[in-house]
């Protein structure tokens, strides 16, 4: 976490000191942000983050993505973006090991990549080692801290007993498999009266989510809290305590927090959401890309924080102002 604070304080310490000679540059930058998906409010409020460091440091920002997280569906938009040359790749790649090569051909192009909230390979860049570590930097939430987050929200609401689970999208997603990851170390660490079930798998479909939880629920009448380790398995998971007639007795904590969070909270329908700060991400991957295209060095990971949000704090601006855009 320290590290994570002294990343944070250089970095900013740099913005300020580019900011005022932007206006000075006599080349205007194209950074483009290549999103996980363009329609989600995630990444809505981290292009706007991504915005407000573009218009203070005179950089044209262009956004361009798939309408669905899928690496079938990024791959072309990221090769079109190559295409068009810009002076740095902002990206969240869709698949740790599939993106790897079509990110290969941006960096052999001289574009510099940085990924944010996802990674290629193992997320750690820069060290020589490893057919994936030639992005600059990695710039996103700490999502295995993210996961002890929402495991240590999960033991609170059950009382610290009783069996739980995660549900998950698929394997192979760098932010929720880390959120997994997390989730459980957390659980065998420090909460011993906790049992957790094996991962339920939903390939981001919240239906299956909602036939799961009623699966697990049929096999586990005990079962006392699910962790959705993305919004669409959260919601799923909720919408099958809904319909177990299980609302209140199982708890669900869900990852992310659009707008809509609020209501579904206020419901009861979720108990606890745990929300990322996007729009630091976009905010500081084009600081960082603006930094390193004018001879500055930049950390090769940077991350960014979570708030925690429940009936007790929704309605609170200094907690509410987390809530993604729609």
């Amino acid at each position: 976490m320290k590290k994570i604070v002294a990343a944070l304080a250089a970095l900013a310490i740099c913005a300020t000191a580019l900011i005022t000679p932007a206006l000075a540059q006599d080349k205007k930058f194209t950074v483009a942000l290549v999103p996980g998906l363009t329609t989600d409010g995630f990444y809505i409020t981290m292009r706007k983050g991504a915005q407000a460091a573009a218009d203070a440091l005179g950089v044209t920002l262009v956004f361009q993505g798939a309408p669905d997280f899928n690496p079938v569906t990024q791959v072309p938009v990221l090769d079109a973006v190559i295409a068009k040359k810009p002076d740095a790749i902002l990206i969240a790649p869709t698949d740790k090991v599939q993106l790897v090569e079509p990110l290969r051909k941006a960096n052999d192009a001289g574009i510099p990549v940085i990924t944010v909230d996802t990674f290629i390979g193992s997320g750690v860049y820069q060290t020589g080692a490893g057919e994936a570590d030639f992005p600059l930097s990695y710039i996103a939430s700490d999502n295995i801290l993210g996961g002890e987050i929402a495991a240590r929200a999960l033991a609170k609401a059950i009382g610290d007993k009783g069996k739980v689970y995660v549900s998950n999208v698929k394997p192979g997603i760098s932010t929720t498999d880390q959120r997994e990851e997390g989730f459980k170390k957390e659980m065998a660490a420090n909460h011993p009266g906790i049992t957790v079930l094996e991962t339920q798998f939903n390939d981001n479909d919240a239906n299956k989510a909602a036939s799961q939880l009623q699966a697990v629920f049929a096999r586990n009448s005990d079962l006392v809290g699910v962790f959705g380790a993305n919004l669409f398995s959260a919601l799923g998971a909720a919408n099958g305590v809904q319909q177990a007639g299980q609302t209140g007795t199982i708890k669900v904590v869900a990852f992310d927090a659009p707008t809509s969070i609020v209501d579904n909270i206020n419901t009861g329908l979720v108990d606890v959401a745990i929300a990322q700060h996007p729009a630091e991400i976009g905010y500081f991957g084009v600081v960082s890309a603006y930094a390193h295209l004018t001879g500055q060095s930049i950390p090769v990971a940077i991350g960014t924080g979570f708030t925690i949000m429940d009936k007790s704090n929704i309605a609170d601006p200094n907690i509410s102002k987390y809530l993604y855009s729609e």
